[in-house]
């Protein structure tokens, strides 16, 4: 009878996940033993979404410091819309200079770029940081965690509530393992932001007497070869926590424990899950991010057609050995697109299967703005067509 319940619910979370086909049949055959020591674990592959192992992987805990991912998310989204740029100055204010727990020490009215904000909550997870960020991107703490689960239910996370960007011990903020990684999932479609949590140490204020030293919270970065990010967490409460993510060749895998006894136990761990995923499976690309596969017509628009470029890199996941032919790659352009069209809206879909099953559903976005046309671009473009032979 256990056996029979364990099938409906991995079916369950296999027909809910984008890779509906490959993800179950990886997932059963996972070790019990990879995370033995962790409260809930699991381990997907980054392009597709495979789970490869799980462990009550959705049961809802304290994520600590894990919800910065969320918080970078954001981040990268305001900077790809250009609402936020890089250089721009963020004012810390006196509420964020107040945050306890890991902080680069930002005091009341000091400012940092954004880069600088961002480097300091990805390598030194800074509460100070990661307020000030909010306050500058939504006006106030309290309006960016509304922005942070607008985003977790628009990502279909179930198990995820968020009251505060840091993470920081507080009644009713919780996620899991599988939320976790579709976060994490979603954060590294922005390809730069491992520029970032893949750094072991850096320096803040450079040029004044206040330098200061930022060493990564996350050690693997520095001990297991291809890690480069994503996000430690610890409270007395979550215990020792990790998003992890790592690529060796094309292959990039994420990796998440909860509530690990100590900082020790929680690397074994996530080395573990790793070397699993590493050494038993195999990624073929298909497509990178952002890249053209065809154009969608726009109506009303200073342009005629946009182009659909991949929101993320495309790839078919395969256990070492197995042969990844037999590929049928589908596009679907939506239709009656009008304009104003803004870079990132989703304009079409790409779905990749095999063998009659689905393995990656995966949005198609505008790859530029379209402005809508003047009524005399319209006029000229209407009577042109009255004047064609």
């Amino acid at each position: 009878m256990k056996k029979i319940c364990s099938f409906i619910i991995c079916s369950f979370i296999i027909f809910s996940s984008i890779v509906i086909g490959s993800a179950y049949s990886y997932a059963a055959e996972g070790n019990s033993e990879l995370a033995p020591e962790a409260k809930s674990a699991i381990l997907i592959e980054r392009d597709t979404g495979s789970i490869l192992y799980e462990k009550n992987s959705h049961e809802k805990l304290p994520p600590a410091s894990m919800t910065k991912v969320m918080t970078m998310l954001l981040i990268m989204q305001a900077i790809d819309k250009g609402t936020l740029s890089w250089n721009e100055k963020v004012r810390t204010s006196e509420y964020a200079a107040s945050m306890g727990g890991s902080q680069i020490f930002l005091e009341p009215g000091e400012e940092m770029t954004v880069e600088q904000m961002l480097k300091g909550i990805a390598i030194g997870s800074a509460n100070d940081a990661a307020v000030a960020m909010a306050e500058k991107i939504a006006g106030s703490e309290e309006s960016f965690v509304a922005m942070m689960n607008k985003e977790a239910k628009a990502l279909g996370l179930k198990d995820t509530h968020f009251q505060n960007t840091t993470g920081l011990p507080v009644k009713d903020h919780y996620s899991s393992a599988y939320d976790m990684a579709i976060m994490a999932k979603e954060l590294l479609k922005y390809e730069k932001i491992t520029k970032f949590t893949g750094t072991y140490e850096d320096y803040l204020r450079e040029n004044t007497d206040k330098k200061f030293w930022l060493v990564n919270t996350n050690k693997l970065v520095k001990f297991y070869p291809g890690v480069d990010g994503l996000k430690t967490g610890f409270t007395n409460e979550a215990k020792f926590c990790l998003t992890a993510t790592a690529k060796k060749n094309n292959m990039r895998v994420i990796a998440v424990v909860f509530g690990a006894p100590s900082t020790k136990v929680r690397n074994a761990q996530v080395s573990k899950m790793l070397d699993f995923a590493f050494s038993q499976y195999v990624t073929h690309p298909l497509y990178k991010s952002g890249q053209s596969l065809g154009e969608v017509k726009v109506s009303k628009g200073e342009k005629k057609y946009i182009h659909a470029v991949t929101s993320e890199p495309i790839s078919v996941l395969t256990k070492r050995g197995e042969k990844s032919d037999n590929i049928v790659k589908t596009k679907t352009f939506r239709k009656n697109l009008k304009a104003p069209i803004h870079k990132g809206d989703i304009v079409g879909t790409l779905t990749v299967q095999k063998d009659g099953k689905v393995l990656v559903k995966s949005d198609l976005v505008a790859k530029e703005n379209v402005k809508s046309a003047g009524w005399w671009k319209l006029f000229k473009r209407s009577f042109g067509l009255f004047t064609q032979n």
